[in-house]
């Protein structure tokens, strides 16, 4: 069976080295070159994007923001998995919101905004601060402002002005503003759905975030009444986008209310840590959703953490002499910033992962690995 990817970065890379144990061939369209490649070896191959979809059994997606004229050609020959509702809400805000309103699943308060009258209504109607998004292209912290002041308006909407008007009238640019809620930490919940309706779901997700980038993610915290609101959740916007695969959703945890942040309609950073805290990782059960096979386990196995490696030209070496640590490279280019690869730590109970992460921040400065010395002393003090 041939699975079709759109989209040729580390993740397609993870659901490909995910997909071969399953006997399943797996090539990606790189969307920026426009060329069928090897997501693992990035092989170009002559084949073009429709002779690339007519040979697939099964299309699917790493990322949300795919041109459209791709994602319809795909749809067309419905074999795309998970559906172009769901990708199209992963990519805006404004649907997002929609959905979320639909299905009544608890978000922040918020308001659209495609004029200027609507950002001076949204500081009367919210309160300040506001956090301002735009509804398109924004991913990792990037097309996002924090309005305090009213001083900040002018300059805030002069900004935003220039997104907006960058849009057309086939895909036009909005904005979200949105009540900034103090909150106690930001969780995620992964889960998987076949094409019958099935569903596995993985345990929530504790994830930690520097200059809007997640930075360490730890599975194994959660309390039984907490995992419950993201599942209920999930299910409930799963089913309403009748989805296919693996879907992540980011809350907030305020007071034990959890409030989402985002959907992400693909296998997510914050799940990394499933390749080696349970039996079936995020990236096998997207790549069995999608082929029509039986999804996996999804049960913890091991309390782990995922620790993300930015801008560094290598994951140093001596993280593998601690045990049950597994390095990931993605084989990409250094730039500051960018995500290189992660590592995973996993052990037999909290206290025990703090130890393993003291270690490991032996071998990770912080400037660079920020979080993991202070999650150890935390993890071990408790």
């Amino acid at each position: 069976m041939t699975i079709l990817i759109l989209g040729a970065g580390q993740l397609a890379r993870m659901m490909c080295l995910a997909g071969a144990p399953l006997n399943l061939n797996v090539v990606a369209y790189d969307v920026g070159s426009q060329k069928v490649v090897h997501p693992l070896t990035g092989e170009v191959y002559t084949t073009t994007l429709t002779q690339a979809i007519d040979q697939a059994d099964a299309i699917t997606a790493e990322f949300e923001h795919i041109p459209d004229d791709v994602l319809t050609l795909c749809c067309a020959s419905n074999k795309f998995y998970p559906g172009k509702a769901a990708i199209k809400t992963g990519g805006d805000r404004a649907l997002e919101k929609a959905l979320l309103s639909k299905t009544s699943v608890k978000c922040a308060p918020y308001q659209l905004i495609t004029e200027k009258a609507h950002l001076e209504q949204a500081v009367i109607a919210l309160g300040k601060p506001l956090v301002i998004k735009t509804c398109q292209a924004g991913y990792d912290g990037k097309g996002q402002w924090r309005l305090k002041s009213d001083e900040q308006i002018e300059q805030i909407w002069s900004e935003m002005a220039d997104f907006i008007a960058s849009g057309t009238d086939i895909a036009p640019h909005s904005i979200i503003a949105e009540q900034m809620i103090p909150f106690d930490r930001e969780v995620s919940i992964i889960g998987a759905r076949d094409k019958s309706g099935n569903t596995v779901i993985y345990p929530l997700t504790e994830n930690q975030h520097t200059n809007g980038v997640l930075t360490l993610s730890i599975a194994g915290k959660e309390k039984t009444t907490i995992q419950q609101q993201a599942e209920d959740a999930f299910n409930k916007l799963a089913t309403e986008l009748d989805y296919v695969g693996v879907l992540a959703i980011e809350f907030f945890d305020v007071d034990g209310q959890l409030l989402v942040n985002e959907i992400a309609p693909r296998v997510h950073n914050s799940g990394h840590w499933t390749q080696q805290g349970t039996h079936s990782s995020q990236f096998e059960n997207h790549m069995r959703a999608v082929a029509g096979l039986p999804l996996g386990n999804t049960q913890l196995q091991r309390v782990t953490a995922m620790i993300n490696v930015l801008g560094q030209a290598a994951i140093p070496t001596q993280v593998l002499s601690v045990p049950d640590v597994t390095s990931h490279w993605y084989g990409k280019t250094a730039k500051p910033g960018r995500k290189m690869g992660h590592i995973n730590v996993s052990a037999a109970t909290l206290h025990e992962l703090g130890e393993r992460l003291a270690e490991l921040s032996e071998h990770l400065p912080e400037e660079d690995y920020p979080g993991v010395l202070a999650t150890s002393t935390a993890l071990i003090l408790n």
